[in-house]
């Protein structure tokens, strides 16, 4: 085996059983990774110097063949089922043995790599790829050690990913040829049969949601954060759902960014588990998106996108490959990055929804119980044309905002959340990103701007002595004011100008609530069951 690059003295390739590779390239700079995938012919440059790459069959996660290992680290802890599907440990014994043997005589990418930017809960990680373009996002996306440091690094986690090496389902245990699994005993992923590269990084952030809350004390959370100054001021945590404005409303160029995705509350305060973000791009403009358009620039990443016709300028309007095109930079390609990625303890907290229906108000204040209901329930709305088959709104409801990447109960973060509300005093808000006017075909997506400035006056105060109402059927507060913001905007049943409409869709989005948390009744008390939106029928 040839190895190059700084390669680790310590626990190196021959302990996780690949001595055969051919080579093996140690934490190779993003210029020699970009120069290895451009030989390797995995992607191109585009003209603002990022790598453009194409993640295959799969165009993003397979939540279906997510697996962990139930043995008896994991038997009485995870929340077994459609989500955390059980994988027996003597198939993934063989599977992982398979993929040493697939790798022999091949040439891998191997980084070392933090998770987890406050020292005290850092994860080690080591990954081993065969893409060098994979390699480099997880430069991008994991906390990226000291040079000094890689001599004697000593790996406490490690993914093995081969997008060419594909299961056999009979033989191996696997739903399809493609597999995630997660082995908490061995502390290993295995990822085969899928070029999507955020599997690594969901994989990683399942293992901290997992360690963290039960082994720490840590609230681990799918959320971003910004704070208000480099280095100080309050912090601000945005949870939602993919297509709400988790990363768009957090690269805030008045605040400093602490992370765009992933986060742990501990009683300091607030860290991000990377070092880089996962944007979407999907129609990405430099007028809308400042920041991120900026940051894909040389060391980004850019999947599955297209160049206009004749250039090498990415067409962010090009869906024919996936609506789920992506970019992955390292969070120092945002100029206002907090350094490290640490802020204090959060003094509000906004819950983003893209309400398709357009009946929730576009901010709302929610008291603890409604918080805690809301973020179990963690509601958003597809719309139609976003997925075949899909002529209406859809509702979408993911347990705390991120239930595909929760091994255990629901209840065990919100019952952390509330907590720290009480402890904290903190402020929650519900944010409609989605449609004002009407639901998805008649009304009009909230602008923006107007989010924007919602959002800013719940940071700064305004919104602290403005009167407010109760909806009637979701009981949240409405604010009877905000600066820059029409009055209008601010009541969802106003802007819809037909009364009798509004109020049959806000009851069947009640109802929709409703029959939802009916799995969750049982652990809930009455304080969260209090927050429950309640269908008012004389209304219509």
């Amino acid at each position: 085996m040839k190895e190059y690059g700084l390669k680790s003295s310590k626990a190196g390739l021959d302990s996780l059983g690949l001595q055969n590779v051919s080579e093996a390239y140690w934490n190779l700079t993003p210029a020699e990774l970009v120069e290895h995938a451009l030989k390797n012919k995995e992607g191109f440059l585009t003209d603002t110097g990022a790598l453009m790459c194409d993640t295959g069959k799969f165009t993003g996660r397979s939540p279906k063949d997510k697996f962990i290992v139930k043995d008896d680290k994991t038997a009485d802890k995870v929340w077994w089922g459609n989500i955390n599907i059980p994988f027996d440990s003597d198939k993934f014994d063989a599977l992982h043995q398979k993929m040493l043997d697939f790798l022999a005589d091949k040439k891998v990418y191997v980084r070392d790599a933090y998770a987890g930017a406050d020292k005290t809960y850092r994860l080690k990680l080591r990954v081993v790829n065969t893409q060098a373009w994979h390699n480099l996002f997880c430069y991008n996306m994991f906390l990226r050690p000291e040079q000094y440091k890689l001599e004697n690094f000593e790996p406490s986690f490690t993914i093995i990913n081969a997008p060419e090496f594909e299961a056999d389902p009979e033989a191996d245990g696997t739903r399809q040829k493609n597999f995630a699994i997660i082995n908490f005993s061995k502390n290993i992923i295995l990822i085969g049969g899928t070029g999507y590269a955020g599997e690594m990084k969901k994989g990683i952030f399942s293992v901290l949601n997992f360690t963290l809350p039960s082994e720490h004390n840590v609230l681990s959370m799918h959320c971003s954060a910004n704070m208000s100054e480099k280095g100080d001021g309050d912090t601000a945590i945005f949870f939602g759902l993919s297509g709400t404005g988790k990363t768009t409303l957090s690269a805030d160029e008045n605040r400093g960014l602490i992370g765009d995705d992933e986060h742990g509350w501990t009683d300091q305060g607030v860290f991000n588990f990377e070092g880089g973000c996962y944007a979407k791009t999907i129609d990405l403009t430099k007028e809308k998106e400042p920041q991120i358009y900026d940051a894909i620039r040389f060391g980004a990443i850019v999947e599955n996108t297209r160049f206009l016709p004749g250039t090498r300028t990415v067409d962010y309007s090009n869906v024919s490959v996936t609506e789920n095109t992506r970019t992955a930079y390292p969070i120092h390609h945002i100029d206002n990055a907090v350094s490290p990625s640490i802020g204090g303890v959060p003094k509000n907290i906004f819950f983003l929804t893209c309400d398709a229906y357009g009946v929730l108000p576009p901010i709302s204040k929610l008291s603890k119980g409604q918080a805690m209901y809301h973020f179990i329930s963690g509601y958003t709305a597809k719309v139609a044309g976003t997925e075949a088959g899909i002529t209406e709104p859809q509702t979408v409801f993911s347990a705390c905002f991120g239930a595909p990447f929760l091994p255990l109960h629901p209840t065990t973060y919100a019952e952390m959340l509330g907590k720290k509300m009480d402890e904290n005093k903190v402020n929650v808000w519900l944010v409609n990103t989605g449609w004002s006017g009407g639901p998805y075909g008649v009304g009009s997506r909230m602008k923006l701007k107007y989010t924007r400035e919602m959002i800013s006056a719940a940071l700064n105060g305004s919104l602290n002595d403005v009167g407010y109402r109760n909806h009637s059927i979701f009981g949240c507060a409405i604010p009877a004011t905000c600066p820059n913001i029409p009055s209008e905007v601010l009541s969802p049943r106003e802007t819809w100008k037909n009364d009798k409409g509004y109020y049959e869709m806000a009851n069947k989005l009640a109802a929709e609530f409703n029959e939802n948390f009916k799995k969750f009744e049982e652990y809930a008390n009455d304080e969260i069951m209090a927050g429950a939106p309640r269908p008012n029928l004389a209304k219509v």
